[in-house]
This record gives structure tokens, sequence and C-alpha cells, in this order.
């Protein structure tokens, strides 16, 4: 990456700075390649970060199956963790997961749990997962709330018996669209040869198919990255979830250029388990540095600049995050090491300039809570709009919930040292109400800034971006302004 004119003296963000077009042979998006350069897999550069309002077992199923990766919170039990990746790597590379219910199960049950799939569809099953028929929100709306399920199904629900089709062949692949599209089918059910559920498609997932490539490990199976903490013992808990199948693990605090981290990290990565090792948070070279030192392959990037944090507001401590990544990436590069930008993201230009800067992955956290696949429940305000909750990780809520083991004195003193927001309302996009939808447009954004640098994959870009610095009227000017005539 260049600067245009003169490096500047002032530390940058994200909306300080624009990319300029340089001379390209690309002629095609689908010519760029968004394989990251770090060694945890992914096909696509983004990460759902390890906030418990955020990522799940949906989550990180969807993100997978796209070619990217969720971190479960280290918050959340080492069972239920377990359990989580265990879930996941059952899950198919094609279809997704889809929502069962008994023939004897009420109209009310089944609206509570449709809410989770932004395409509001489920299937009804017997006793051994036999299809039976398949139900559509839609329909359930003006329904007694006792009726059974059993009693709305859809009359020709379409049925795909996975084994009749290749795929691995995307001309397979597109014939089913077609037919799809031409029936007019918004949901179709997956079976095996004996008629068992064993997912569900849409003509939509079916078109992801043909752009993204799942992040599987070598044994086919979707990847999932795991958090852990710096208290504690990290090596005992680390090793359980990488026995559990966890392929990513993440060292994770707030400050990461502390002893503490230090400490915890080299005994993780000392203890040799077979995994790429993340760790921070830190916002300089001399932090990558130390922290690589102790053992990361990977060190994450961010103080301060995420939607639900306060740190810079209630501390002053924090950095710019264009500067942080670019400084940061710098550093980890001449030691064979990676950066993750953490943070600070709230438009697809946004992660395209993390890449330039030479994040080889992009965090997002509050962007995807208020999606189908986050872990809450979906709300529905007065003016009836979809919503659902978020909440920093060091905020009040989220230090209760991680301090629960600990005596009440130990946990109200902690409680009164909170740097972030316990609740905030994230309203979920009725024409992007799932997580792929959110990739869909961040991927569009970013292959689009390749093709203008005139870069094919990750390397070529951070190398050939070619970086202005700009006002806040300049920023605006890029904006796009509705009128009204």
């Amino acid at each position: 990456m260049r600067f245009i004119s003169n490096s500047p003296d002032l530390d940058l963000t994200y909306s300080d700075v624009f990319l300029v077009p340089n001379s390209s042979s690309l002629t095609s998006r689908f010519e760029v390649d968004l394989a990251t350069t770090d060694p945890t897999g992914s096909t696509t550069p983004i990460v759902a970060a390890n906030m418990t309002a955020v990522s799940g077992r949906r989550m990180a199923e969807t993100m997978a199956r796209r070619g990217g990766l969720a971190v479960l919170p280290q918050d959340i039990p080492l069972a239920a963790a377990q359990e989580t990746i265990a879930w996941v790597k059952s899950r198919d590379q094609i279809f997704e997961s889809a929502l069962r219910f008994s023939p004897d199960e009420t109209v009310l049950s089944a609206m509570h749990v449709l809410s989770k799939r932004a395409h509001g569809f489920g299937v009804v099953v017997d006793s051994a997962g036999t299809l039976i028929g398949v139900i559509d929100s839609k329909n359930l709306v003006e329904v007694d709330r006792f009726t059974s399920v059993s009693e709305l199904l859809e009359s020709a629900p379409h049925i795909i018996t996975a084994s009749e089709v290749d795929w691995t062949d995307a001309a397979a692949l597109e014939d089913l669209f077609e037919s799809l599209t031409e029936s007019h089918t918004e949901f179709a059910a997956v079976v095996d040869d004996d008629g068992r559920v064993l997912g569900s498609l849409t003509p939509k997932s079916l078109l992801r198919s043909s752009i993204y490539t799942p992040n599987v490990d070598d044994g086919g199976q979707l990847r999932i990255a795991v958090a852990i903490g710096v208290n504690g013992d990290a090596v005992t808990r680390a090793r359980a979830l990488v026995e559990s199948g966890a392929d990513v693990l993440v060292v994770d605090t707030a400050h990461g250029h502390q002893s503490k981290m230090l400490e915890a990290l080299s005994q993780v990565a000392e203890a040799d388990l077979g995994v790429p090792i993340v760790a921070g948070n830190v916002v300089t070279g001399d932090g990558v540095r130390d922290l690589v030192s102790a053992g990361a392959q990977i060190v994450k990037v961010g103080v301060g600049p995420g939607a639900m944090c306060t740190t810079r507001m209630m501390t002053a401590v924090g950095r710019p995050q264009f500067s942080a990544v670019l400084e940061c990436a710098a550093a980890a590069r001449e030691l064979g090491a990676h950066v993750w930008a953490d943070g600070g993201v709230r438009y697809p230009r946004d992660v395209a300039l993390a890449l330039a800067a030479g994040a080889s992955q992009v965090m997002i956290g509050s962007w995807f809570a208020g999606t189908h696949e986050s872990p809450g429940d979906l709300l529905v305000d007065g003016e009836g709009r979809k919503y659902k909750e978020s909440f920093g990780m060091a905020s009040a809520r989220a230090v209760a919930n991680r301090t629960r083991a600990e005596s009440a004195f130990s946990r109200a003193r902690k409680g009164l040292f909170e740097e972030g927001i316990s609740s905030s309302t994230m309203f979920v996009d009725p024409k992007s109400p799932g997580v792929e939808d959110l990739l869909d447009g961040i991927t569009s954004g970013v292959r689009s800034s390749f093709t203008y640098a005139g870069a094919r994959d990750l390397a070529e870009f951070a190398e050939r971006a070619s970086v202005g610095v700009q006002s806040a009227a300049g920023y605006e000017e890029g904006r796009p302004l509705a009128r009204s005539w």
C-alpha cells in the first residue's frame, strides 16, 4: 500500500482515507480471489467477532459455509462450547440445517422458531426424521395458535434427493437453480434415499454456493474458532477445545500487550496443539512483535473502535484503526505473521481499507448482531420493527456473565469498571435480514475495490492499493444523498 502524497503526520481511521483507482487488467469481480493469506483456511476474509450477541452455532455454521469464520466467545461454559463445535462440524457444506417440527407441534411453538431463518420455512418430520411436509411462516399468521403444524403443510413441497445431485459440479448446481426458479420454489427440503431430511436449500443459497467456497478442514468439515481468556488455566481449556474439534484458538483480552497475556499465550503455544493461535488486542508494532514472539501466528488489532465499546471515552486509550492496522500489519509481515483488523467497520469500504492496510482478515461484531443468525432473541418494537439486542464484551452485562462463578463482593467490585454498552438495539434490515445478505454486500464491495486497484488477491491488493487522505467534507461527498425534487 502507498499513500498518493506524503505520509500523514496524524493517525487515521477509515473515514479519513480513500482508495484511488489504478490501471487494471481485471474484467470481472469474479476474477478476484478473496482467500486469506493467514493459516485459518478462510476463503472469505471476514470473521464474526467473539461477542455473546454475535457468534453462536448458527453464525459459525453460516460463516464457515460462506468461506469465513466465527469465533465462539470465551465466556460460554466449556461443555456448551464443545457441543457447539460438534454441531457445526456435523453440518453440510452446501445445504443449511433445516428447522424440524413434529406433526403435533403447535403454530405458536413454530412461530417462535421460524423467526430464526430469513426464509421462514421449516420441515415437518416423523420420529424417524422422514419428511412429511413443509410449513411457511407466512401461512401461520392468521391461524389459531394452538393448531397443529400438520394441518398447515404446503401441498407440493419441492424435494431434492441428495444422492441424485453431484454437489461438486457447478453445472449441476446451475441446473438445479434453474429448476427451482422456473417452478417458483422458494424453499426445498434435501433428503436421503429413504426420505430422511438432511437439510434445506433456497434458490439464493444455491446461487451463493457458486460464489463462495466453504471454509473446511482436511476432513471436509466446517471450520470454527473459539476464544479463551488469559485468566485461569488457559492451557487446559485450550486443549479440551482443540480435542473437541476447534480449528483456531483466539487468546483474547482487551489489553493484549501485558504480562498476563504473554504468559498465557506462551503456555498455550508451548502446548503445541496443532492449530493456529490468534492473540490480541494491540495497536502498535511493539505489541505485535511481543505477541508473535510469545507464540501467536495472528494478532488482533484494535482498541476502542467497536460500536459497543466506550474505552476511548472512558480512558482516552486506543488508536485510530486504519493507522493501527497499517503499522501492526507491517510489523507482522516482517515476522511472517498476520493481523486481523478488529472493530471500527461500518461499511464495505472499511473492510476494503483494512485489507489494503495489510490485514489478512477483518472482524465484524455489532454489524452482524442484527441478523437472524446471531444468538439473541428476535424482538419487535412498538412500530413493528424487528430487532435484537447487542452489548459490549466489557459492559456490566458481559462482566456479570463472565464472573458468575465468583463471590457477590468480587462481582460487584468488577462491575464498577465497565467499558462497554450493556444494551443496544440492532434492527434487522428487512432487505438484508441474514448474515449471508451482509456478506454478499461486503464481498461485492471488496471485490470491486480489488478490480479498481488491479489486484487479483489479498497480497496483491495490499501491495498495489493507493490511498489518499481526505477531509470530512470529502468523506461526505462520497455518501449517497437521497433527494426529493
